[in-house]
């Protein structure tokens, strides 16, 4: 009796699949895994599935072929679909064509590189915990490999709480003395040494020119906590010792704060670099500490995500897919940039109210993008140096690591000439 039952349930689906066209992933409250969600997808592109993004509709929903591998990537991975017909389909089509949505078509699974040096950490980066989650392949690369034009096999990249000013985070003051914090220095040391540097700094500066460049020449770049703001520091710096004898060995050059150029940075200018060792921050970029005035506590800070015109603004549209319109702020060596120091080019995808802060933005940069997102990790409000990594089987439907996943699928899609 079990036997005819279960083949009855067999061809029960065989019939529902054969009468579907497409399958549909919602992205709205009805999702069970929104961060895997983004991990089926990608594996349904790697596959060579056609797939598209539906902007605005259910939360930003996915449709993909009706194919029994995504299904079963589905079900495997507790995400959530339905099996649409071409009627369906249609419906969904004529509902996008009339209200402030969008049909992105998903061309290729990008090619992923994570910037990493090699003594991280599984608390170090929130990407890498939601690549590894949402089970989306990656590759990490570090100073090396970056100078040695590697950056040109990938379509993305991502840096997070990097210092490229070489300050090694600027925790000399409190951790100074703290075998990680020893092993980190000597790490970048010895690496510098070896590519022919006699500064740290130095060699994060080429560092810094060459991700700029691999923008420049069309890749998209996704970074987070410290490194949005010290790579424009390293860049506005170039040619300009602004690092403190603690760290080099050499006092910084006289009239430094002067002689920084800011034509060459991409989102910051106008910024005054802290040059004291012994106070944790690089510059007036960070509105930490000013912001606690405003931010008293967590329940007090969040942000909103802008709503724009999807068919007319789609690549902001795409960054801020999510099923709610507000995250909960959280803290990092970065929390939050300042408003009034960016550039008057510069996409401010979401911000608080009342303060001169924004927390998500997006750029161009000759034929390529970069979008900047400040703060450590989504769900993880004050994180301290070992604490442990956040579990993310436990958030599952996380507004703050939707908006980093968001970036990881961006360059999947083909790109269109703008309607204004």
């Amino acid at each position: 009796m079990k036997t005819l039952f279960a083949s009855a349930l067999l061809l029960l689906s065989l019939a529902a699949s054969a009468g579907s066209a497409s399958l549909l992933i919602p992205m709205d409250d009805t999702q069970t895994d929104h961060l895997k969600a983004y991990g089926v997808i990608f594996q349904a592109l790697s596959n060579g599935e056609k797939s598209q993004w539906l902007l605005n509709y259910r939360g930003g929903s996915f449709l993909t072929d009706n194919s029994d591998a995504t299904a079963n990537k589905c079900l495997l991975m507790g995400v959530a679909f339905e099996r649409v017909s071409a009627g369906q389909v249609a419906d969904i089509f004529r509902r996008i064509e009339v209200e402030n949505m969008e049909r992105v078509e998903l061309e290729k699974a990008p090619s992923i590189a994570v910037y990493s040096p090699p003594t991280t950490q599984p608390w170090d980066d929130a990407v890498t915990l939601a690549l590894t989650y949402a089970e989306i392949k990656y590759d990490v690369i570090w100073d090396k490999e970056v100078l040695s034009s590697a950056l040109d096999d990938y379509d993305w990249l991502h840096c997070h709480h990097e210092d490229f000013t070489g300050q090694y985070g600027k925790f000399y003051a409190a951790f100074r003395n703290q075998l990680w914090y020893q092993a980190d220095v000597k790490t970048n040391e010895e690496m510098a040494s070896a590519l022919g540097y006699n500064k740290v700094s130095l060699m994060k500066r080429d560092v810094a020119i060459t991700i700029f460049d691999y923008v420049r020449r069309g890749g998209f770049l996704f970074s987070m906590c410290s490194a949005p703001e010290t790579i424009d520091i390293a860049l506005a710096a170039d040619g300009v010792d602004i690092v403190p004898r603690e760290f080099d060995g050499d006092p910084i050059d006289p009239g430094a704060q002067q002689a920084l150029d800011y034509t060459g940075t991409f989102a910051f200018e106008n910024f005054h670099v802290t040059t004291d060792p012994m106070l944790y921050r690089h510059s007036d970029i960070d509105t930490y500490p000013d912001r606690l005035a405003r931010f008293p506590g967590q329940q007090n800070d969040f942000f909103y995500l802008f709503d724009f015109a999807a068919k007319l603004d789609p690549v902001p549209t795409m960054l801020t897919q999510n099923h709610v319109n507000t995250v909960d702020g959280f803290m990092g060596q970065t929390t939050g940039f300042r408003k009034s120091l960016l550039r008057k080019s510069i996409i401010v995808l979401g911000q608080p109210d009342n303060f001169d802060e924004v927390r998500y933005i997006h750029g161009n940069i000759g034929r390529g993008t970069f979008t900047f997102l400040s703060g450590h990790d989504p769900e993880d409000y004050r994180h301290m140096v070992h604490d442990p990594p956040t579990d993310l089987s436990l958030h599952k439907n996380s507004p703050g690591y939707r908006l980093l996943l968001n970036n990881v699928l961006f360059p999947a899609a083909k790109r269109k000439e703008r309607k204004t």
